[in-house]
């Protein structure tokens, strides 16, 4: 067995470490990751969506959607790109309800169990903090003028 195919059998190894590099802020290793298993299986879609999570954990919103929708003009049914891409539309001020609605669909109708509890969370998060009105305390706040001497 020569040396590709020994990668290959760890294909799926390669990407989940790739993931785990962006959660761990390593982007440039997490790129390295998802560009080498893209040379490996350049039909598989995961390091793809990988690369559209670094976005998205930057909160490079058009970014991370343009990878996203990418994804799904290959593979319209492919729940985790549907999720992450109505995750990034609904922390985008113009576009939380387009973003709440994909995300409803994936929770209602997703075959996926993770997937669905992923949307759920994220529409429970959408709720609390990005539509989230000010508190009182925080509406009365006065704000301070600085005269000029």
């Amino acid at each position: 067995m020569g040396q590709i195919e020994e990668f290959r059998k760890d294909y799926i190894v390669m990407v989940e470490a790739g993931f785990i590099a962006v959660n761990q802020s390593d982007e440039d290793a997490a790129v390295k990751l998802f560009k080498a298993a893209q040379l490996l299986s350049p039909t598989n879609l995961l390091p793809q969506i990988g690369m559209g999570y670094i976005h998205l954990c930057k909160l490079e919103l058009k970014q991370a959607a343009k990878i996203f929708q990418e994804v799904l003009d290959k593979d319209p049914h492919h729940e985790m790109a549907k999720t992450f891409l109505g995750l990034s539309m609904s922390l985008n001020p113009t576009e939380v309800a387009k973003g709440e609605k994909v995300l409803e669909q994936i929770a209602a109708h997703g075959k996926e169990e993770h997937i669905k509890s992923l949307a759920t969370s994220a529409l429970e998060f959408v709720e609390k903090f990005v539509k989230k009105t000010p508190s009182p305390a925080q509406a009365t706040i006065p704000t301070t003028k600085h005269k000029k001497k």
